[in-house]
């Protein structure tokens, strides 16, 4: 700690307040509040023996501080969670990966109103629902959703163009309201029942829709009426697979915290109508959160972030500023918001259901961790490395006969993709196939980076065998990087010769290493390559369409940049643009029908 940060500290009340701390950059890394800052702050700065290599690892960032002194600690717990939403510090998330979770949005001030996945909430009076704890979770929902109601998938601008049914339509999975005669209010009632299931109102549903199946049998109306009853029978088998678990059909959320080394999970069960609609897990570390404030951190953000809000909240245990939270989602609710720790009953049950599913995603993913730092270890020892390869970092290039060449660079951190750390590469001034100078080329722009900005790998991995190997060495040692990492090559098994496993090279080794007991150390290196491959594969099909695309523009009068740009831009490509009407294309910024009509000409000729 340095002497300025030690003066810092000296002079700091014992007060309530909140503290910003700062990196070398004088950026704000962390928010946190204290009923005594003082107290707090020695925690931090004094009293170091309680922490975990973690989050004395955090500590060492802090190159300055400062207080801001307040009249009450709920004064504090208010300017803390403003200060987090303005500056959005990178040790204050406490949500997976620094991202809002996903959202469904509904604006019913639409004629027509579509249900979109959404990642933050405006305020645009839309009803909003969720968060939902992965994006496999909210597609899920929402697939259920399209099966069982039928809304719009397409978007708005889709929407007011559109001259004929699209596929969805055509396939039953759309009510076609963009060319089939229904009105909005009618539209509207297929909108409020899904509304309703996604509150949890499942047997309110399927009671409003058994009296519409009525009502069309007795019209006539009979294949209104068997659409009607398959979406009955779908609603009724998910409430099937749905769990009573409160007799008393109230709604409430269920939120239980575990924690253990340095990580944490709550656990949310969403009940709605008695049922247990949802158990999500939300994972995160706990940074330089005290255990007992990450409960009542958690909450603020959640429930920021949902557009629902059940009259009771059960905890595990109690958190701070409880009567401020109950206040804070009243008045968002409308209605009172009740906090409770049960001590007995049925409440207390629901607790421990809570608990022990937060305690079992905790225990697996720990275990997961474990496995990682194993394999990291394992290669380490295989490879004869002096340190653990905490960060690799693998390249592989695609190109189609030398067309389009590019390259991906996959960055795994301790373990596990670290995606921020992914760079892809366009090779420049190539337009024929040279393993050996796509190599250089990406290695020399990859590593003339500042280590302090894009530090070194501890291992490089090369998508090959001892040939690639030996280039990567090659362009290495021409780039004057030479013993700064490790690399190795990872060449495919040949299941002709009788080989069961991929091999991996080493320099200074003719043969591959023997990786019979090293099982987890092979399948890491796999997993490492298979993403560069992917994210290369990927990227070069992209560009690869798009110059395609850009071809065929070039090509047809009346087209020029400002309209390329426009056209590409609506329509995100060739495919949905070959899919278009000559309305939908003659409706947009500078093109008309004569435009239209070619471009749908020059594109069929294209196939």
């Amino acid at each position: 700690m340095t002497s300025a940060i030690l003066e810092k500290y000296r002079q700091a009340p014992h007060l309530p307040g909140v503290y910003l701390m700062k990196d070398v950059k004088g950026k704000i890394i962390y928010v946190g509040k204290a009923k005594d800052l003082k107290k707090r702050l020695s925690s931090y700065f004094i009293k170091k023996n309680n922490h975990d290599a973690k989050t004395m690892a955090l500590l060492e960032m802090i190159k300055d501080f400062e207080i801001i002194i307040t009249s009450s600690d709920h004064e504090a717990f208010i300017l803390e969670s403003n200060l987090i939403k303005e500056y959005n510090p990178k040790y204050n998330v406490i949500l997976k990966d620094g991202k809002n979770y996903p959202l469904l949005c509904i604006n019913m001030n639409e004629m027509y109103p579509a249900i979109q996945k959404v990642r933050k909430i405006k305020d645009d009076k839309a009803l909003y629902f969720g968060p939902y704890s992965s994006g496999r979770s909210v597609n899920k929902t929402l697939n259920q959703i399209q099966k069982i109601f039928k809304l719009r998938k397409c978007r708005n601008t889709q929407f007011k163009n559109r001259s004929r049914p699209c596929l969805n339509f055509q396939i039953k999975a759309c009510l076609g309201v963009c060319c089939n005669d229904i009105s909005s209010v009618e539209y509207k009632k297929h909108v409020w029942d899904a509304i309703l299931f996604l509150k949890g109102r499942s047997k309110q549903v399927v009671k409003k829709l058994k009296k519409r199946m009525i009502e069309h049998s007795a019209s006539l109306e009979y294949e209104k009426a068997a659409q009607i009853r398959d979406s009955i029978l779908a609603i009724e088998n998910i409430m099937e697979k749905q769990v009573v678990v409160s007799p008393d059909m109230q709604d409430r959320d269920v939120l239980a915290f575990a924690a253990a080394r340095g990580r944490a999970v709550i656990t949310v069960m969403q009940v709605r109508s008695g049922l247990l609609i949802d158990n999500s897990h939300y994972p995160f570390d706990l940074g330089f959160k005290e255990p007992h404030e990450i409960l009542s951190a958690f909450m603020v953000q959640y429930y920021r972030n949902t557009g629902f809000l059940p009259s009771f909240i059960l905890l595990n245990q109690a958190i701070e500023n409880k009567a401020l939270l109950e206040d804070r989602f009243s008045e968002k609710k409308g209605k009172k918001v009740g906090i409770h720790v049960p001590v007995r009953g049925e409440k207390k049950k629901l607790v421990e259901m809570a608990f022990v599913n937060a305690s079992g995603e905790l225990e697996k993913r720990l275990l997961k961790e474990e496995e990682e730092r194993a394999s990291i270890s394992m290669l380490k020892e295989l490879l004869g490395m002096e340190k653990l390869p905490s960060r690799i970092e693998c390249f592989d290039n695609s190109n189609l006969s030398g067309q389009d060449p590019v390259s991906s660079m996959v960055v795994f951190k301790d373990g596990r993709a670290f995606k921020d750390g992914y760079r892809k590469f366009i090779i420049r001034d190539l337009d024929f196939q040279d393993d050996y100078a796509y190599m250089f080329q990406v290695l020399k722009r990859r590593f003339s980076h500042d280590p302090s900005q894009m530090p070194y790998p501890d291992l490089l991995v090369v998508d090959g065998g001892k040939g690639q190997l030996s280039m990567a060495l090659a362009v290495i040692k021409e780039l004057n990087i030479e013993n700064k990492f490790m690399v190795a090559g990872l060449a495919k098994k040949n299941a002709q010769k009788g080989e069961a496993f991929d091999k991996i090279y080493i320099p200074g080794r003719s043969n591959p290493l023997n990786t019979s007991q090293a099982k987890k150390a092979l399948y890491l290196l796999q997993q490492v390559r298979d993403e560069a491959h992917r994210v290369a594969v990927t990227f070069q099909r992209n560009r690869r369409e798009k110059r395609a695309g850009l071809s065929v523009l070039d090509g047809i009068p009346g087209i020029g940049p400002k309209k390329k740009k426009v056209l590409l831009n609506h329509f995100k490509g060739l495919v949905r643009m070959k899919a278009a009407t000559v309305d939908e294309i003659a409706a947009l910024p500078g093109m008309n029908k004569s435009l239209a009509e070619n471009l749908i000409h020059a594109l069929n000729q294209n196939n």
